[in-house]
């Protein structure tokens, strides 16, 4: 069957693999739908993105269908639409113990250390398919980008009486912002972008947003919209080591900095004037947890989510080598591209 393969960064190629096996124990065979892009496949067609090896099948957002279920099976059956949880954890180990299964000392995400879903079938753990009949494909596909914004918000433990400022707002920075927003905080949005921040309004009613330029004019810029006491909670998804390291100059006194975004360079920052002088809450924020996935589900089925402004470009398979490369550029208004399989 075919499959899109990154052999190298930048450099793709349709190959074709084995048809799967049937579905042992525990395990569902799925055909694949819906494949939504996000930052990570785009940073290992760059090859910037840490975890990334090659060759790899990306893929790893996904709206999927059970076309056959194994021994023991019972939270899923044949003809589920459902959403895939792409952590594959060991289930064994000291962090899987305690529920932190988004950090499992084995873990595998689908399309990034191991073969993900673009190709037409595949087999995953049933436990990792969570069912959305209700959706649409493309509305499956999108639960896992929005399942990251939501941990991230968890782990500041977000309330309605924080200010929240979301730096950056690709996808992952969009999903903060959604749940932010569930939270009931008052929500600032910076980017270097000013057509994204017009999405951000236009499409997802944001009013407070700052363009940065990375001057002291962004501190004064959000100093004026917090009455002088900057964010309550920062929530960086740049991914930008220098955004990353000002962050914590953007943090109110007591506050909490939530790393989403990754980098490869080491961050330095002054400890004495921020980090201790304001008592700063620093968070790492990895995947999502399983819950995050039916909770997500619950507020897309009910309204409380609109995921359709997200989706601005679609590919068939087929043409996805040729229309990859312009996914990357920012100018082109890239959202969020989803690839149609089958």
């Amino acid at each position: 069957m075919k499959a899109l393969q990154l052999t190298a960064p930048k450099q793709w190629e349709q190959i074709e693999i084995d048809e799967p096996s049937p579905p042992g124990p525990g395990e569902a065979l799925v055909r694949i739908h819906r494949v939504g892009v996000c930052g990570t496949d785009l940073g290992g067609y760059l090859g910037k993105f840490p975890f990334f090896s090659y060759p790899r099948i990306p893929g790893h957002e996904l709206g999927v269908e059970v076309l056959a279920v194994g021994e023991g099976v019972e939270n899923v059956k044949v003809g589920d639409r459902c959403s895939v949880e792409p952590y594959i954890n060991c289930q064994t180990c000291y962090s899987c113990e305690r529920g932190l299964t988004n950090c499992c000392e084995s873990h595998q995400t689908l399309g990034v250390m191991c073969d993900g879903g673009l190709t037409e079938k595949m087999i995953l753990p049933a436990r990792k398919l969570h069912p959305a009949n209700n959706l649409s494909y493309e509305q499956s596909a999108l639960v896992e980008t929005l399942a990251i914004g939501c941990h991230a918000i968890d782990r500041a433990q977000v309330t309605e009486k924080d200010t929240v400022l979301v730096i950056g707002s690709g996808p992952i920075g969009l999903s903060a912002i959604e749940f932010a927003r569930v939270a009931g905080a008052n929500v600032i949005v910076a980017d270097l972008s000013q057509t994204r921040l017009d999405f951000v309004t236009e499409k997802m009613g944001v009013t407070n947003t700052i363009r940065f330029d990375g001057s002291e004019a962004d501190i004064e810029k959000l100093e004026a919209m917090t009455q002088g006491r900057r964010a309550d909670v920062v929530v960086d998804a740049t991914g930008n080591h220098h955004s990353m390291r000002r962050a914590m100059e953007m943090a109110a006194f007591g506050g909490r900095v939530v790393y989403v975004g990754i980098t490869q360079q080491d961050l330095q920052f002054p400890h004495a004037p921020f980090l201790h002088r304001r008592e700063l809450t620093i968070l790492a924020s990895r995947n999502a947890l399983t819950r995050d996935f039916s909770r997500i589900i619950d507020l897309i089925e009910t309204g409380v989510i609109d995921t359709d402004p997200w989706i601005t470009h679609h590919a068939k398979f087929e043409d996805v080598i040729e229309s990859f490369p312009s996914w990357t550029d920012p100018e082109t208004g890239v959202v969020k591209a989803v690839i149609h399989v089958s």
